[in-house]
């Protein structure tokens, strides 16, 4: 299978930490969908990354769509139960949380490259508010535990980081460290795996 992709974005890496920490045999591409000559919306309609494509040449798009699919090609390790609905739903909603800090990221991303006298300071405020709130969130209830969820590493602790490493790319100016030193810790912990180096290697 081959997955298309930027370095740059955080779903993007959230899904192939996905693809590394479960030993997943893919190519990963470079494919900037704004490229003249890219191939993302030759396969994906919407015209947008992550892409999988997989050997009989289906395109499986949505960081979540390819993430829960991903998660079914072997069990070692099992990033998202399968037997309990409330654990299920737990690491879900992690995911849904780190997701949405990537989305309000986004925004106040795209907002500020813009002229200054175009930018709409409201939407930027609004949108890094919400961060804020996510993060003092995820903080809580991370509280001292290895993991987001339960004994092992799961979904949850991979969209976080994801977020979490986009957040210094794009906010290097926010210091979400100092106001969460638990999560700091955590992100310490965390960024050690192989499957995150790598995904910062490109």
């Amino acid at each position: 299978m081959k997955l298309l992709g930027t370095n740059t974005s955080p779903y993007v890496r959230k899904v192939r930490l996905v693809l590394l920490e479960k030993n997943i045999p893919h190519e990963y591409v470079v494919d900037p969908p704004r490229e003249p000559g890219s191939l993302v919306a030759r396969v994906n309609p919407l015209g947008r990354i992550p892409a999988l494509i997989l050997d009989d040449e289906t395109c499986v798009f949505d960081s979540t769509v390819i993430a829960e699919y991903a998660d079914t090609l072997n069990d070692h390790p099992t990033l998202i139960p399968r037997s309990n609905a409330l654990e299920l739903m737990r690491v879900k909603r992690w995911e849904a949380l780190a997701d949405g800090i990537m989305d309000s990221a986004v925004v106040v991303r795209t907002e500020s490259v813009r002229p200054t006298k175009n930018q709409d300071a409201d939407i930027i405020i609004r949108h890094n508010d919400a961060i804020t709130r996510a993060l003092a969130y995820a903080a809580e209830l991370l509280g001292t535990r290895e993991w987001c969820e339960g004994e092992f590493i799961t979904l949850a602790d991979l969209a976080l980081v994801s977020a979490l490493i986009y957040l210094d790319l794009r906010q290097g100016e926010r210091d979400w460290r100092s106001a969460h030193p638990n999560l700091a810790a955590w992100f310490v912990r965390i960024s050690e795996r192989p499957s995150v180096r790598a995904s910062h290697a490109g």
